[in-house]
């Protein structure tokens, strides 16, 4: 199984604008989200987890233990309860949205080779692919 901690660089993405719309996200959030280029950091200590995810002009960083259900604030600001899981090689992401706000469910897959993290984003039928090289 391929090492899931370490320090990833963002390479490409495809279709993160219509992700980000799908989701709600409004246009100058969506532009700032397209022109970045996150580092993520994944790092694990007494069963908990850290990702870290820095760009140049915000940073958020979720503390976790696979299978519980914690509160996440996402980037673009919506407060979301999330859990995650591992599936092999595979780190899936469950973020579920306020439905008294209307917010829609997201999953978010990260899957790790020796050399990658392939992140699938999905929400209803849009899906985003964004591809993080390993820095180490």
């Amino acid at each position: 199984m391929a090492k899931i901690e370490g320090k990833y660089k963002m390479e490409s993405s495809e279709n993160f604008d219509e992700f980000m719309k799908a989701l709600g996200v409004g246009l100058v959030m969506r532009k700032m989200g397209n022109a970045a280029t996150p580092t993520v950091e994944i790092t694990l200590e007494d069963g908990v987890y850290t990702l870290k995810t820095v760009t140049t002009f915000k940073t958020t960083e979720i503390k976790f233990k696979l299978g519980e259900e914690f509160e996440e604030t996402t980037a673009d600001g919506r407060n979301v309860k999330s859990s995650i899981k591992l599936e092999g090689n595979k780190m899936i992401h469950e973020q579920k949205g306020d439905k008294e706000k209307n917010e829609k469910d997201s999953i978010l897959t990260r899957e790790f080779t020796d050399k990658e993290m392939i992140m699938e984003c999905k929400v209803e039928d849009i899906v985003c692919k964004r591809v993080y090289k390993r820095q180490e």
